[in-house]
């Protein structure tokens, strides 16, 4: 995504916006990170998930029903290890989501991204 100087931005600026975004429930800016054709998969997704391919399905993941619960915990990226790769458009992150419910409990979800971003966006 073009910054005001005409800037695009790196695949860890778009990885960060990312997982910031999930980690803080900003569902709605998630889409625009994405190119609008694209393949997103959850390949350890249970029940299995069909890949998402476009922006407005990315739109529709992300999109919380309307008089959803808020959530009763707070989220946020830990251990982030952003490895390069030989293609200059490729990233791979490990780290995990951890997870604060309100009654103090602490929970690890691991997680691995490998993000390709062209122009800014992850395609």
């Amino acid at each position: 995504m073009p910054s005001s100087v005409g800037m695009t931005a790196t695949p860890r600026q778009v990885f960060d916006r990312l997982v910031a975004g999930v980690a803080a429930f900003r569902f709605d800016e998630l889409p625009d990170l994405y190119a609008e054709v694209t393949d997103v998969r959850h390949p350890m997704a249970t029940p299995p998930a069909e890949p998402l391919r476009s922006r407005d399905e990315l739109r529709a993941h992300f999109t919380v029903p309307a008089g959803s619960p808020p959530p009763a915990f707070r989220r946020r990226a830990v251990d982030v290890v952003v490895h390069d790769t030989r293609d200059e458009e490729v990233i791979v992150a490990e780290f995990s989501y951890e997870f604060t419910h309100d009654d103090g409990a602490v929970a690890l979800v691991p997680c691995v991204f490998v993000l390709r971003v062209r122009d800014g966006v992850i395609v």
